[in-house]
């Protein structure tokens, strides 16, 4: 009886050891988290850039990414070829369109933003260029290429191609 209970601590034991490490990540840091659904600090919003409108953006995309500009050509194929599963960029309730952050499987609505030296961003509400924003470097009626700001979601995922399908 005594070796039964030993064994039925040290089972405890090793839950908890396998338990805790998880539930003290969810408790952890929060820097990749997306602001609160209100979109951040009020009165930190930028200003809507001028070159770039949300139908630009909205439709269906083939997308992909590479991590070295050798592998440019290649990752545009690979985009077009993704549209036979297409990304959806919709519109908002907002003025916004919505799309998935960095390491988030929800969608939120995410803004287009002006920033410093003619750059555009898209991202929550809060100043360009802010870590959780994605660069737009190219919006074209057939393709878009951004990154996110923040550069270990930028090393993570690489530069974005979105080919618009059909």
């Amino acid at each position: 009886m005594i070796e039964l209970a030993r064994f039925q601590d040290i089972r405890w034991l090793s839950t908890g050891a396998v338990a805790l490490p998880l539930l003290l990540a969810g408790c952890g840091g929060g820097e990749s988290l997306p602001p609160i659904a209100s979109g951040g600090a009020a009165g930190a919003s930028a200003p809507a850039p001028a070159n770039v409108s949300r139908d630009a953006l909205v439709g269906r995309w083939g997308v992909a990414s590479f991590h070295t500009e050798k592998d440019r050509k290649r990752t545009e194929a690979e985009a077009r070829g993704q549209c036979k599963q297409p990304y959806v960029i919709a519109k908002g309730p907002g003025d916004g369109v919505m799309m998935h952050v960095a390491d988030d499987p929800k969608l939120y609505e995410l803004r287009l933003k002006a920033g410093s030296g003619g750059k555009t961003y898209l991202g929550f509400e809060a100043p360009a260029g802010d870590p959780q924003d994605r660069e737009l470097l190219s919006v074209k009626p057939k393709e878009i290429v951004a990154r996110f700001v923040d550069a270990d979601a930028n090393a993570r995922y690489g530069t974005f191609i979105y080919s618009r399908c059909g």
